[in-house]
């Protein structure tokens, strides 16, 4: 046949026989064939009776579709072949036919009996693709056979079918939406289904037809989160944007409180926390007004089961669990998505420019989240402008008086750039910090005032512009900028520059008297060639100089006005007569004349330099409107939170399919217990009878103290998640996470012996002191084995307590996640001890649980005024068995009394000897000096040693990053110290201590109100705390109220003086008097959140 040749000719792509295609171009040669041969030999293969060249033909045809040809003149031929009996044509045929149904319509219906036969095939794929076809004949007439066919889908047994019709639903309501009552019976069938490949499918097809309809989703809410792991990428999506919305109408608001419990906004990010610890105890006065809140176990499960695709590789899922947390979590646990966020920013740049723009949104509200990534947004000169812009914006919501000089030092090399657009943005950034962080003004100023010699015009331009507005702040101060910028105007052309200049000697020409008339002058000179928006202010320069020195501008300003007058602009020509009438009475004028000085002259608000992302959290995060800031087609507003909670029970399902039990009883006992917990998979059959009722009464404890904090999503969430399993209860997760939670299963078996005849009250108290204990502890990763050990030892060795110990956040016992692995160690196992016996020493208890004798400065009974915290600086995984901790012994370094001693403690876990232990190549900021230790020889096996190295930090909280050498090995580590380690104590009289705080005032003074929990009431524990923050010495005080500590800083000698003072109703203030503020301010802070645990 003539198809062989013709199809090699396609193949090899120098003539196809498709080419006729190209008529339109007569170069083509196209125009000496006529239509009716185009695609002859296809049509012939098509009417073949052979299956071979039918599939070559559709093939061939499906290949010129996918490249974007017009093939719809074979749809004769290929419809012909829709009843063909072989399955790889026929499913070919179904391709087509879902692509040009629509076109051709009336063909399509001569088909369509066929398609409904197609519709009982035993294929499942066929099957399908019959219904898809059906669905795309957009033909009013056929609809009521689309909706049997649709219904009729979503029976069927195979979930492929399913899904292709949860596809088919939205396609037939648009065509027909009179149909919508029973298309949400089959919507409501589909949300039933339990398999993953309908779920994202089915709730598409809520969201487009009826997404008010939320009671549709209340009984399959709890299934819809424990089958999300498993959806596809783009249903993960849909489901958590609409599980969103759900939770925004059926949970309360997790960070209600807030208001309570933060008379000071600017606390929130440094507070963060310990928000949960907080909500656990509010003062009596707000208990009066509003219960205080328990999360919904529901919203828990939600939050939990979202949390592992943070590590998806689909950005879009990323976004959108980001979104979810943001609007849906507490505060306090918002923070995990930071990280998964900055991770996004290693992708494409159209990613980029997506997931900044939501960056800077959440930036505003809640900086802590991205303050540790700030490296992360630092710009590349190979981002584009958008990019670029984004970033830039992002520092500057993150720069506060801690970063705010990396932050400038980032900014100066930025105006370098040849981006203009960029430098312009940068300076404007420089403006905005300026404004916000008061310290700084004055040296963001004179680096403006710098610019404004640069070559570059737009530099130049913009900096005036920026400078205009900081000046309005405090103009007197200012006189010498303003003469400065006066001269500028013989240089500067951009018209917004000039008009900046002039706005300014006009409004404080009184500064600059003998300037501002030669200013007028020139611009009356040039005033005929200048920007319509610098006429204007020319004629403002002149109105105002006329009111405040008329000897000298007299003249001037009705030569300015004359040749305003005939301007051809009909603005300046009004603005000159409307001057000229007020400044200048006549018989005519009226009374306004006699107001003219206090018009012109008034005094003016300075600007507020704000984000453009500010007010754009009114949008849902991750949506096409918050990316263009304005409300898009179809985008359906994020609900406010109710004030009271629905009914919860609206989600119980009574006899859930995937449960099975023995008995109805324990079936409706189950139902109104917890849905979920924590850890899944992680107990057996066995376990669950002996623990039941600890856990029916945990979760009752769980209620009345706020299952808002991370620690009953955590310790206690875990035990009660074992004996719901062992009651039948098998969550839905995905298999790579319960393997992981089995491992962590049998490890968390030999840590917790359960003590016999123990109540869940009592319990959930010991995890609590547990959790406030290890809240002390650095972050390292083995402070979460040592949190979790804790509880065992103190089940032994603390009596319970019918008050429970108020919670703090624990950061050790967080979920474990991909992104988290590396601060992962596993516990050695616990040796089993009889629960009757009480331990006569603590330290031997914890021996037994702990790596390390970190837990035991928390621990301690008797009262201790400076506590030393032990800082991890190498895992031992990470060290191959060699693990490494330091800790600012608060003692002076010899050899060097401006450097800071820093003890560090060496422990040989391996089987092999560890050489010639030493540190090299530091890599310091400039001014960090390091002291090396002596370098260890050799370090047995199970051997410890303990050395002193000086680190001069330059009274900086910046870290100071080194190697740590063995004889085979570099490990790259950094030592950060806190702000209270970077001081020595200082011992003075009560005189001296007030003649040194007299010298610290103004901007050397920084005060704060805070409120004292009952915990922190007597002066053993306030001493104690602020001793624990910071290295410093009690100084004497005649006041009963009032407690004085002094110290002065490590490297320059400056002094830090602290005063507390206790006032009535538990409240405190705060008073740091230092001349090196960015200390004082971290001090304060650092203070403030020790008082407030």
């Amino acid at each position: 046949m003539s198809a062989s040749p013709a199809y090699g000719e396609e193949k090899g792509g120098a003539s196809s026989l498709g080419e006729p295609e190209y008529g339109h171009d007569p170069a083509s040669g196209g125009i000496f064939s006529s239509d009716y041969k185009r695609h002859d030999d296809l049509k012939e293969m098509l009417d073949s009776n052979k299956d071979s060249l039918k599939l070559e033909a559709m093939k061939r045809i499906v290949a010129m579709i996918a490249r974007g040809k017009n093939a719809s003149d074979l749809f004769p031929a290929v419809v012909k072949n829709v009843a063909c009996k072989n399955i790889e044509v026929k499913k070919l045929v179904y391709v087509y036919l879902v692509r040009y149904a629509e076109e051709q319509q009336d063909l399509a219906l001569l088909s369509i009996s066929t398609f409904q036969r197609g519709l009982k095939d035993p294929n499942q794929l066929i099957r399908a693709s019959a219904l898809r076809v059906l669905s795309s004949i957009r033909v009013p007439i056929i609809v009521p056979i689309m909706m049997l066919a649709i219904k009729e889908a979503a029976s069927d047994m195979s979930p492929y079918v399913r899904k292709t019709a949860a596809h088919a639903i939205p396609k037939l309501y648009s065509l027909d939406s009179d149909q919508k009552d029973q298309l949400i019976e089959v919507i409501e069938k589909l949300l039933a289904d339990k398999t993953t490949l309908v779920a994202g499918s089915v709730v598409m097809a809520f969201e487009e037809v009826c997404p008010e309809r939320i009671d549709l989703i209340h009984k399959n809410y709890r299934k819809l989160c424990n089958l999300l792991i498993d959806v596809e990428e783009w249903g993960q999506v849909v489901i958590i944007n609409m599980l969103t919305r759900y939770a925004r109408t059926q949970f309360l608001s997790p960070n209600q409180n807030e208001s309570l419990l933060e008379e000071n906004p600017e606390k929130a990010f440094y507070g963060s926390d310990e928000e949960e610890a907080k909500e656990d105890k509010p003062d009596a006065a707000s208990l009066v007004k509003r219960k205080p809140y328990v999360m919904d176990p529901d919203h828990r499960l939600l939050l939990r089961n979202t949390k592992p695709l943070l590590q998806s590789r689909n950005a879009a899922v990323v976004m959108a669990v980001a979104q979810l947390y943001f609007h849906l979590a507490p505060k306090a646990e918002v923070g995990v998505i930071a990280k998964a966020l900055v991770r996004l920013l290693r992708s494409h740049s159209e990613v980029q420019y997506v997931v900044l723009q939501n960056v800077a949104t959440m930036s505003i509200k809640r900086r802590g989240m991205f303050e540790p990534y700030l490296k992360s947004f630092y710009i590349r000169s190979t981002d584009p402008t958008q990019i670029k812009i984004l970033k830039l914006e992002v520092l500057t919501n993150l720069a506060n008086e801690t970063n705010i000089s990396t932050v400038l030092r980032e900014f100066q090399t930025y105006i370098r750039s040849m981006d203009k657009d960029f430098v312009a943005a940068t300076i404007q950034a420089i403006g905005r910090c300026a404004t916000n962080i008061g310290k700084v003004r004055d040296t963001c100023l004179n680096g403006l005032v710098q610019l404004l010699s640069n070559r570059d015009e737009l530099v130049v331009a913009e900096s005036v512009v920026v400078i205009k507005k900081l000046l309005q702040m405090q103009p007197s101060q200012h006189s010498e900028i303003i003469k400065h910028m006066a001269k500028l105007t013989d240089n500067i052309q951009v018209p917004m520059a000039r008009a900046s200049i002039l706005w300014l000697i006009g409004e404080y020409c009184e500064h600059v008297p003998k300037i501002a008339p030669d200013v007028l002058r020139k611009m009356a000179k040039s005033f005929t060639g200048e920007e319509d928006i610098v006429k204007l202010q020319v004629i403002n320069l002149a109105a105002k100089l006329y009111l405040t020195n008329s000897k000298q501008s007299k003249l001037l300003t009705q030569y300015v006005l004359n040749l305003a007058k005939y301007d051809q602009n009909y603005d300046i020509r009004d603005r000159a007569r409307f001057i000229r009438q007020l400044i200048v009475p006549t018989e005519k004028s009226g009374a306004l004349s006699k107001y003219a000085k206090k018009l012109f002259l008034a005094q003016k608000p300075a600007p507020i330099l704000e984000s453009s992302f500010k007010d754009r959290d009114h949008f849902q995060l991750g949506s096409l409107s918050h990316l263009l800031n304005a409300k898009a087609v179809g985008y359906q507003e994020l609900p406010d939170w109710p004030d009271e909670a629905p009914d919860p029970s609206v989600r119980n399902v009574e006899v859930p399919e995937w449960t099975k039990c023995t008995s109805r009883e324990r079936r409706k006992e189950k139902v109104e217990k917890p849905f979920y917990s924590d850890s899944e998979g992680e107990s057996g059959p066995t376990e669950s009878a002996d623990s039941e009722p600890e856990s029916v009464s945990e979760s009752d404890s769980e209620s009345s103290g706020g299952s808002s904090s991370s620690e009953s999503s955590s310790d206690s969430g875990r035990e009660e998640e074992e004996e719901e399993e062992g009651e039948g209860r098998a969550p839905q997760s995905l298999p790579g996470e319960r393997r992981e939670e089995e491992e962590r299963g049998k490890k968390g078996k030999k840590k917790k012996t359960q003590p016999d005849g123990k109540g869940g009250a009592e319990s959930s108290w010991e995890e609590g002191s547990a959790s406030e204990s290890s809240s002390s502890e650095s972050d390292s990763g083995s402070e979460a084995e040592e949190s979790q050990s804790e509880p065992d030892s103190k089940r032994r060795a603390t009596p319970p307590s019918s008050k429970p110990a108020p919670k703090a956040t624990r950061k050790g016992t967080k979920e474990i996640s991909l992104l988290d692995l590396d601060d992962f160690t596993p516990a050695p196992p616990q040796p089993a001890s009889s629960p009757a016996v009480v331990s006569t020493s603590l330290v031997t208890d914890l021996e037994g649980l702990t790596l390390t004798d970190t837990s035991l400065a928390p621990t301690v009974l008797s009262p201790v005024f400076s506590t030393v915290k032990t800082h991890e600086l190498l895992h031992r995984m990470a060290g191959e068995g060699l693990a490494v901790e330091y800790c600012f012994s608060r003692q002076p370094f010899p050899p060097d009394p401006r450097m800071v001693a820093v003890q560090i403690h060496f422990s040989n876990n391996t089987e092999s000897e560890v050489k010639s232990l030493r540190v090299s190549e530091p890599k310091l900021l400039s001014g960090m000096r390091i002291q090396e230790f002596q370098e260890i020889e050799s370090l047995a096996p199970g051997d410890a040693a303990t050395v002193i190295m000086g680190i001069d930090f330059c009274d900086s909280t910046q870290a100071a990053n080194f190697q740590l050498c063995t004889h085979s090995r570099q490990f790259y580590v950094s030592i950060q110290p806190p702000v209270g380690e970077l001081m020595a104590p200082v011992f003075m009289s009560e005189n001296e201590f007030r003649k040194e705080q007299g010298k610290l005032t103004g901007m050397s003074e920084i005060t704060e109100k805070l409120p004292l929990p009952e915990t922190c009431q007597s002066d053993h524990s306030i001493i104690q705390r602020v001793t624990a923050v910071a290295n410093v010495s009690r100084v004497p005080c005649g006041a009963d109220n009032e407690y004085r500590f002094a110290a002065k800083t490590v490297t320059s000698g400056s002094l830090v003086l602290i005063t507390l003072e206790r006032k009535e109703g538990a409240r405190a203030h705060l008073t740091v008097n230092s001349e090196k503020m960015v200390i004082g301010t971290m001090l304060v802070q650092d203070i403030t959140q020790a008082l407030a645990q």
